[in-house]
């Protein structure tokens, strides 16, 4: 089968940092369903592992989590999935990933795609609609039901890939007033238009910002992006005993400044069910074919912004390199072979 993989750990610019090669077809066991891959998507956790972790000697690791598809074959223990079945979902971090024709995933984190999309629509939404989904519901335990919430849930980062998806879930699904944060004109309108209430510039200082909007308190913060240049600030003008949740990796982060406040502290990884085989790990599965449905009801859209042609590595690596520069919005998503 085709894939896309790296032998070393190299800056996005150099010709071998991605490169296509040929592999075996794997065969499924236990609860592994194989995938035929139509359309797979990129996500920031795609270039951080390339640029952080090579493979072993010899060996060709294959990135991507993110995958729409047709279920090729499965192994003796599935019972969710059936060879024609067509899926969408987020892989684990401990496995070879989806830039791949063909991909092995246990079925407990597995959804059925949304039948109002494309593949390529499909592939755009699992990895971030279930790190939104868990950090809005588990992690900060925002309440589900449109009865009214008198609180204002910010979000970093409004329009890169989670934050896109979590404007949705937060404004549709609760009643929360939702505030995101963007820097660009063109990223404050895809803010706006995805449903945030209001939208400021992270740029510039926040809280003068937010007592102009006159706002219920923000007492929920999901912190996507740069959190180690905002936390600070942010916690001047959080409410007492909010919920700060955070999603990136910030090399300066001091849990102490949350203290005085009593703002309890979440991190959110989607990769954490599937890593560690936790006993919800069905859960993922649930979680995707409720969102398949919210999306099949017109509750929820894709958050698709750009697709870049076929999947191999000339392609791959044009979205690494606007991943990188921090200047993407909504979803990349590449389709076909």
């Amino acid at each position: 089968m085709k894939a896309v993989g790296y032998k070393k750990s190299l800056p996005i610019e150099d010709a071998d940092s991605l490169i296509d090669f040929e592999t075996a077809k794997p065969e499924p066991k236990g609860r592994d369903i194989r995938v035929a891959v139509k359309a797979i998507s990129a996500n920031p956790v795609d270039y951080k592992v390339r640029k952080r972790t090579a493979p072993p000697e010899g060996e060709t690791k294959i990135l991507g989590y993110d995958a729409a598809g047709v279920v090729d074959a499965v192994g003796p223990e599935v019972t969710l999935f059936k060879p024609g079945d067509e899926v969408f979902y987020a892989g684990s971090i401990l496995r070879q990933g989806t830039n791949a024709e063909f991909h092995l995933v246990d079925e407990r984190i597995v959804g059925n795609k949304p039948k109002s999309l494309s593949f390529a629509q499909a592939a755009a939404l699992p990895l971030t609609s279930i790190t939104a989904w868990e950090l809005l519901f588990d992690r900060l335990g925002a309440v589900p039901g449109k009865s009214v919430d008198p609180r204002t849930l910010l979000i970093t980062g409004g329009a890169g890939g989670v934050g896109s998806i979590l404007i949705q879930l937060a404004r549709r699904l609760t009643g929360l007033t939702v505030l995101s944060t963007a820097t660009r004109p063109e990223s404050q309108k895809w803010c706006l238009d995805l449903g945030a209430h209001a939208v400021i510039d992270h740029g510039k200082p926040m809280k003068e910002q937010i007592e102009k909007l006159k706002l219920p308190p923000v007492a929920l913060v999901a912190s996507l992006t740069y959190t180690d240049q905002h936390y600070k600030s942010i916690v001047e003008f959080m409410a007492p005993q909010g919920r700060f949740g955070l999603i990136d990796d910030p090399p300066e982060f001091t849990m102490s400044t949350f203290k005085g406040k009593a703002i309890s502290v979440h991190w959110e990884s989607m990769f954490t069910r599937s890593s560690f085989q936790t006993s919800d790990m069905i859960a993922q599965h649930h979680l995707l074919n409720d969102v398949a449905d919210l999306i099949d009801k017109g509750v929820l859209r894709t958050t698709l912004d750009q697709t870049f042609g076929t999947i191999n590595a000339t392609n791959l690596k044009r979205a690494h390199a606007l991943l990188e520069s921090g200047k993407s919005r909504g979803k990349i998503v590449l389709e076909g072979w």
